[in-house]
C-alpha cells in the first residue's frame, strides 16, 4: 500500500469486493483484487511493466524490495504478481523462515515454489495442470510435424529430449521423472503418477517403488534445485505461460539463524542473483523482500561483501526521486494523511456493496476515519507506518460491519478503540510498549 488515492474501476464485482474486504477483516493482505487498493504505485508501473514484458520475451530480472514493517512489502509484491498474472505469468510466493523454508536449503525453497505455484487458470498447486498442459502441447507439436497416432509416443519423446536438452545438462533426473510420470499415466497407474509428480515437485519421502518405476533415485538436493527450477521454467514456457513471477518474502529472517546457516543463506542468495543475471533462467522475475536492517546491517547483506556490492543502491535522495529500474526498490510506508486516504478508499469500497451504503458513508465519514487512524497510530506509539494492518482490521470488522448491520450503531457514541495484546504482531507489540523509537526491541 502507498501514499495517494487510487483510481478504481467504476464497477467492481461482488466477488472481488468480498475477497478484499474479508481479508482486511482478518487483518491479512488480500490474495487478489489489490488493484482496488493500490495507491501511489503509479511511479513504479512503467519501469516494472517494461521489466515484465522483457521477462516474457526471454529475459530474467532480480529485484529487491525494502521497507519497514507496515510499509506494504507483501501488498506490493502481490500487486505486482497480479499484473504478471494478467500478462500470462505463473506466480508463486514463498515465505522464508528459519524452520519451514530456510534459504540455505534451495531444495526446500523449490518445494515451496511448486506448492504455491498458481496460474491465471489454476490456484496452488498448479504443478500438475502445468505438466499436463506441457505434454498436451508436445503431442500437438508432434502431430503438427506429421507424426501419426502410432508414431505419437516416439514424437513426444523426441520433443521432450530436445526441449529439455539444456536442463538435462544440469539436472538429467528432471526429464527422467517427466518420462516416468507420462509412462505411469499411460499405464493407468494414477498412484505412481502422483508420487512421481510429487518427487518432481521436490517432495521428500516419495515411495521407493515409485522412484524406481520412474528411474530416479534419492531426494532432490540443494544443488539439483536450480536445475529443477530451470526445467520448470521450460515446462511453463512450452505450456503457454510467459514466465514465472516468484517472490521470496521476509528474507530478513536470515538475521535470526545461526551464523553458519546465515552465511550459507546469503551465499545462496548471491548465487541465485548471479544465475538470474547470467541468463540461466529465461522467463524468471525473482523478487526478494526485506527490511532496511537486513540490507544495511552487519547481520544481513553487509555480512557478504559480494552480495552487498550487487544490491548496492543509492537512497540518499528523497523517495520520489528513487529509480524504479534499480535493483532495489524502497517503499516509504504510510504517514497519517496516506493512512486516512486508504481508510476512505476502503470505506467507499465497502459501501459499494453494503446493505446500508448511505449509513456507512454518513457515520464513517472522512472525519471519523481520520479520528480512528489517529487513535490506532497513537496506540502504536504514534507510528502510522506500523498501523495499516491493525487500522484496516478495526475499520472493517469493528466499525463498518456494525454500521451496516445495526440501524442505531454510531461509532462516535458506541465504539471505543481497544487493542488486545493477542491481536498484535510482535513488531506491533514492541512498538506499543516502547516509549520512543530507541526503545523498540530489534532482532539483530
Amino acid at each position: 500500500m502507498s501514499t495517494a488515492r487510487p483510481t478504481r474501476p467504476a464497477a467492481v464485482s461482488a466477488a472481488r469486493r468480498r475477497t478484499v474486504i474479508d481479508a482486511l477483516r482478518r487483518g491479512a493482505v488480500p490474495e487478489a483484487g489489490l488493484d482496488l487498493l493500490a495507491t501511489g504505485l503509479d511511479r513504479f508501473e512503467g519501469a516494472l511493466d517494461d521489466e515484465l514484458h522483457a521477462v516474457a520475451s526471454g529475459a530474467s530480472v532480480f529485484k529487491a524490495v525494502r521497507g519497514e514493517y507496515g510499509s506494504g512489502k507483501t501488498f506490493f509484491t502481490r500487486w505486482l504478481g497480479e499484473r504478471a498474472k494478467r500478462l500470462g505469468f505463473a506466480v508463486a510466493e514463498v515465505q522464508i523462515s528459519e524452520t519451514e523454508t530456510p534459504l540455505h536449503k534451495l531444495e526446500t525453497v523449490y518445494r515451496r515454489l511448486t506448492e504455491r505455484l498458481s496460474t491465471p487458470s489454476f490456484p496452488p498447486s498448479a504443478l500438475r495442470p502445468v505438466v499436463d498442459a506441457w505434454f498436451y502441447a508436445l503431442e500437438e507439436d508432434a502431430l503438427t510435424a506429421g507424426a501419426s497416432e502410432e508414431e505419437l509416443a516416439a514424437g513426444v519423446e523426441k520433443l521432450l529430449i530436445a526441449r529439455l536438452a539444456e536442463v538435462s545438462r544440469h539436472a538429467p533426473s528432471f526429464a527422467t521423472a517427466l518420462r516416468g510420470y507420462r509412462s505411469a499415466l499411460t499405464e493407468g497407474d494414477e498412484a505412481t503418477a502422483a508420487a512421481v509428480l510429487a518427487w518432481l515437485g521436490g517432495q521428500p519421502h516419495v515411495a521407493a517403488a515409485a522412484r524406481r518405476s520412474a528411474g530416479v533415485r534419492g531426494d532432490l538436493d540443494h544443488f539439483g534445485a536450480l536445475g529443477f527450477l530451470q526445467g520448470l521454467l521450460t515446462v511453463l514456457r512450452d505450456s503457454g505461460h510467459r514466465g514465472l513471477f516468484m517472490v521470496l518474502d521476509e528474507v530478513e529472517t536470515l538475521q535470526r539463524v545461526r551464523s553458519d546457516a546465515r552465511d550459507k543463506a546469503l551465499n545462496a542468495l548471491r548465487q541465485l542473483m548471479d544465475e538470474v543475471h547470467s541468463g540461466r533462467f529465461p522467463g524468471l522475475y525473482l523478487v526478494i523482500t526485506g527490511t532496511p536492517a537486513f540490507y544495511d546491517g552487519q547481520q544481513g547483506v553487509q555480512r557478504l561483501a559480494p552480495l552487498a556490492q550487487r544490491l548496492a543502491t543509492d537512497f540518499t535522495t528523497v523517495p520520489r526521486f528513487d529509480n524504479p529500474r534499480a535493483v532495489q526498490l524502497r517503499l516509504p510506508g504510510f504517514d497519517q494523511e496516506s493512512l486516512v486516504d486508504l481508510g476512505v478508499t476502503i470505506r467507499d469500497l465497502y459501501a459499494a456493496g453494503a446493505d446500508a451504503a448511505d449509513r456507512v458513508r454518513a457515520r464513517a465519514d472522512d472525519a471519523y476515519i481520520a479520528e480512528l487512524a489517529h487513535a490506532v497510530g497513537g496506540t502504536l506509539g504514534g507510528k502510522a507506518g506500523v498501523a495499516p494492518r491493525l487500522f484496516l482490521k478495526k475499520l472493517v470488522g469493528d466499525v463498518l460491519d456494525r454500521i451496516d448491520q445495526f440501524d442505531d450503531f454510531d461509532p462516535r457514541k458506541h465504539y471505543r478503540l481497544t487493542v488486545a495484546d493477542s491481536e498484535l504482531t510482535d513488531v506491533e507489540r514492541n512498538t506499543m510498549a516502547a516509549g520512543s523509537a530507541d526503545d523498540v526491541e530489534l532482532d539483530v
